[in-house]
């Protein structure tokens, strides 16, 4: 069935990684179509790079490189025409004190936030700069990174303390907030002003199973979105305790060649090991990256997972998180979708059929190949939870 919605996501080099990847992919899960561009690349094959930004004991947060974040419609063509979109979505980063002093840019985000439409617009960090750039600012109550109020305030808009990080403001068709730690405020909103209909989210919890090394996308994209639709999620981590983070990886492979790895942001442990009880979730989620290398030598850890499954939870794995599947029987007799570095495992683990690629749902259980399937993933998880998203 063909999107019912259609968002469009302005997009160029150095933007934060998060805040393109988390509304990119949760929305495609959801069934909204996702259309992404950016000055001066065209598809197929053009890519803006990503920036992670991540304090590490500094005064202001630091740059990392990120993902390289495929375009996917061309820009020229988007702001010609801007009346098939439902909604605008701006992810922060450096990349808009550019496009803030580009006319097409500005004139687009004008469309949008024009009293005639006034479609929803997420602007996230430094974004918010292409709303002050637009004339859209005044009078519209706004949050944003802490640089920014001065921003806010000149352009006539009304400042709000970015009080707790979650928080997504919300006034009339401006949807803002300090950045990725408010995605699931952020897709909850979004869904709201796009006139979704949530059902079943609401008492649903799932556990991440995390520790130091855990794939960037693979965990906090899953990890916000089933926020979004109301899911309490929490993240445990065997060898951390409460409020500790574990420290994310970024793998962005050719289609050629492995990877190298890069620092990505940080994950928080929000609960503790402890206190962890199966009883209390719906469901548990194993990321990948090179964490599960670590949790599969931890007899708790993989007990854990067993007693999901024992106890008819659904258990979603993706990547390497396969490698805990395996250790506790599950993969036995089940159909598996893997990339290459767990292929040779899901077979020997006795899996029924090993799909190259994408992700798949047998029973309770849910796997997929690795990050560039997290719509397809999130929507098999979301699916077996009882949660259904319409417009």
């Amino acid at each position: 069935m063909a999107p019912c919605k259609k968002v469009l996501m302005l997009c160029g080099d150095y933007m934060e990684d998060y805040e393109a990847a988390v509304p990119f992919y949760a929305l495609a899960a959801f069934g909204v179509a996702v259309d992404c561009v950016a000055p001066g690349k065209k598809p197929p094959g053009d890519a803006c790079l990503t920036a992670v930004h991540e304090f590490l004991d500094y005064d202001l947060y630091t740059e990392l490189a990120g993902h390289r974040f495929a375009v996917t419609a061309d820009f020229a063509a988007a702001a010609a025409d801007t009346s098939c979109y439902d909604a605008l979505v701006v992810p922060g980063g450096r990349f808009v004190e550019q496009l803030s002093v580009d006319p097409l840019a500005v004139s687009l985000v004008a469309a949008f936030a024009a009293e005639t439409t006034r479609r929803p617009v997420v602007v996230t960090r430094h974004s918010q700069l292409l709303l002050a750039a637009a004339g859209a600012m005044r009078g519209v109550r706004c949050t944003a990174f802490f640089s920014m109020q001065h921003v806010v305030e000149l352009a006539g808009g009304r400042w709000v303390e970015p009080e707790p990080l979650g928080l997504c403001v919300a006034d009339g068709n401006v949807l803002s907030a300090i950045g990725w730690p408010a995605h699931g405020e952020i897709i909850r909103e979004l869904l709201r002003a796009l006139g979704a209909t949530v059902v079943g989210g609401r008492g649903q919890a799932v556990l991440f199973l995390c520790a130091d090394y855990v794939d960037d996308y693979e965990a906090n994209v899953p990890f916000r979105a089933l926020a979004g639709v109301g899911c309490r999620v929490e993240a445990a981590c065997p060898t951390k305790r409460k409020g500790e983070a574990c420290v994310t990886a970024i793998y962005d492979a050719t289609a050629a060649a492995a990877s190298d790895e890069k620092r990505g942001h940080n994950f928080a442990v929000t609960v503790d090991w402890g206190d962890v009880d199966a009883d209390q979730y719906d469901g548990v989620v194993v990321p990948g990256g090179r964490a599960p290398e670590l949790l599969v030598t931890l007899d708790e850890a993989v007990a854990l997972v067993r007693e999901f499954a024992g106890k008819g939870k659904v258990v979603a794995s993706i990547d390497q998180g396969h490698l805990l599947l395996a250790a506790a029987g599950l993969l036995d007799g089940k159909s598996c979708a893997s990339g290459v570095p767990m292929r040779v495992i899901a077979n020997l683990a006795g899996a029924a059929t090993v799909q190259h690629g994408g992700a798949v749902a047998d029973g309770n259980l849910v796997t997929a190949a690795s990050w560039p399937d997290l719509a397809e993933f999130i929507a098999h998880i979301i699916s077996l939870l009882g949660i259904t998203v319409s417009f």
